[in-house]
């Protein structure tokens, strides 16, 4: 009897979530339409607003009606895991990736922008680490590097950082560009456009770990050959140094 009772609030409550994700499924038995909108409202409001603050550029884009469905969709078709405002960005983002069919009036570069106002929102919420203790050419030769966890570093194919309404892109660029975002001392979201170089040295460092400045030139003589180490050392100290004191790095 028991079960039969948890089979049927759980179907009950099935069929009061699937209409509040989308009002065109049946209203649930005893529950008046009025009540129903107000609860609707409420859970629905919340995920707008959460997605609105999140992705503040790319809705911009869009018309209200548009921005609305968009939303609309997102809320009525993907299982959110979590209710906090950070996850609900991610699960917006990965709806995007893997889940919506992108229309007509759709922006082509859609993606890349979602993902790089979702990097913006990792990175300011991330916890921000002690500022190291110096960064002068010779320690940074005898320090251990890490890549510091209030920093991303991501590569594009459209100039993410300029889009506006009134700055569209049609066509993405002729080579990919790279950025590493990261907290400022204000701990401010603020972002470096990096060389192709710079973006090989941080994504390596990312990957590894913890890093020996010498084990760093090791592979980039490798990745690199063609160059000699001093030349390599020369032009990879003062950037590794730069980043250190940006916060970008971390030197033990």
């Amino acid at each position: 009897m028991n079960q039969t009772k948890q089979m049927d609030f759980k179907a009950h409550q099935q069929v009061f979530m699937d209409y509040i994700r989308n009002p065109e499924n049946p209203l649930p038995k005893g529950i008046a339409f009025e009540r129903m909108q107000v609860y609707r409202e409420l859970f629905f409001n919340n995920v707008f607003g959460f997605v609105s603050n999140g992705f503040p550029v790319l809705k911009s884009l869009y018309s209200a009606n548009q921005w609305l469905d968009l939303v609309q969709a997102f809320f009525s078709q993907h299982d959110c895991q979590s209710p906090i405002f950070i996850d609900i960005a991610g699960e917006f983002l990965h709806f995007l990736q893997f889940e919506y069919q992108q229309k007509e009036d759709d922006p082509q570069f859609m993606l890349e922008l979602a993902h790089y106002e979702w990097l913006e929102l990792v990175v300011a919420t991330a916890k921000a680490e002690p500022k190291t203790q110096s960064t002068t050419p010779r320690d940074i030769k005898t320090a251990i590097l890490s890549f510091s966890i209030s920093a991303r570093v991501a590569q594009y194919h459209y100039p993410v950082h300029q889009i506006s309404p009134d700055f569209r892109p049609s066509a993405p660029l002729s080579s990919p560009v790279f950025f590493c975002l990261y907290q400022d001392e204000d701990c401010d979201v603020t972002f470096l456009q990096l060389t192709p170089l710079s973006a090989q040295v941080l994504g390596y460092i990312a990957q590894e770990g913890r890093v020996e400045f010498a084990a760093l030139i090791d592979w980039l003589n490798v990745t690199y050959p063609e160059m000699d180490k001093t030349t390599l050392v020369s032009g990879c100290l003062p950037l590794v140094e730069q980043l250190v004191g940006k916060g970008v790095l971390a030197a033990h």
